[in-house]
């Protein structure tokens, strides 16, 4: 079957495009899904289809959301004869995914742009509800910051945010090498399963402003960074060190300093 080469398409900058052409690594990416025939699979950002060739035989149908509507002539030419590929030509930063989980949950794909990877993540954590797990490419230094644990320098808000309703596991690295147009930086593929059991975050608002005062003053010690609303001896009373930074605290005492004020 012919196929368009990524590099007679003009990747587009304000996409951030990058395509995968490495034929290893993209199996390596669905081997580790572990597809099956009735999974209900979500691509995010196919663009000329590398992983969307190689699922849409498993599942024979598949949901994919592609913003940048020149390529997507390209994108049913790649996939053409494989399956039913239905695509959805909008912003994914906008898109209310309940919308194709109504029979059952999704299981999201995507090599993400890299300029919107990390609201785009904050967006899906809305629907996990409807999400069985995720597996994305995203920037090597996105992931690890994801998955660091305490005491970490990228230990932060991503950190916290992200582990308290995922469990975070980076599979495999990826070079530039693999891409068209090669990007500056590492990648890597990263593998998020909802929590089976969910903190209990008595107001997960609250929750999200204390990590981010947090780190957002990250050189200051605790007592000087939520000094307007917890007092040094409260911290010491929870069994918090008020004389730590932020980067030095877990995720289950973020919890328990948050459930304390609400």
């Amino acid at each position: 079957m012919k196929t368009f080469d990524p590099s007679t398409h003009q990747a587009k900058k304000r996409f951030g495009q990058n395509f995968l052409h490495d034929l290893a690594i993209i199996d390596r990416i669905v081997s580790s899904m572990q597809i099956k025939p009735d999974d209900n699979i979500l691509e995010i950002g196919p663009g000329l289809g590398a992983i969307t060739k190689q699922i849409l035989p498993i599942t024979n149908t598949i949901n994919v959301i592609e913003l940048d509507r020149d390529i997507i002539p390209k994108l049913k030419f790649n996939c053409d004869g494989l399956g039913e590929l239905n695509i959805l030509q909008t912003d994914a930063l906008k898109v209310d995914y309940d919308q194709f989980a109504e029979e059952s949950p999704l299981r999201v794909v995507g090599n993400l742009p890299y300029n919107i990877s990390t609201p785009l993540l904050f967006h899906l954590f809305t629907y996990l509800d409807k999400i069985k797990d995720m597996h994305f490419m995203l920037q090597k230094e996105v992931v690890l910051r994801m998955a660091a644990k305490p005491g970490s320098k990228v230990y932060g808000r991503l950190s916290v945010m992200t582990q308290s309703v995922c469990d975070v596991q980076m599979l495999f690295l990826v070079p530039p090498e693999s891409f068209t147009p090669i990007p500056k930086v590492e990648s890597a593929i990263v593998r998020l399963n909802p929590r089976r059991e969910a903190l209990s975050i008595d107001d997960p608002k609250l929750f999200a402003t204390i990590v981010t005062e947090a780190f957002n003053q990250r050189r200051k010690t605790l007592r000087n960074v939520w000094r307007k609303r917890i007092e040094a001896d409260v911290l010491q009373s929870l069994g918090i060190n008020p004389t730590l930074r932020p980067e030095m605290i877990s995720l289950q005492e973020f919890v328990l300093v948050s459930n304390h004020l609400s």
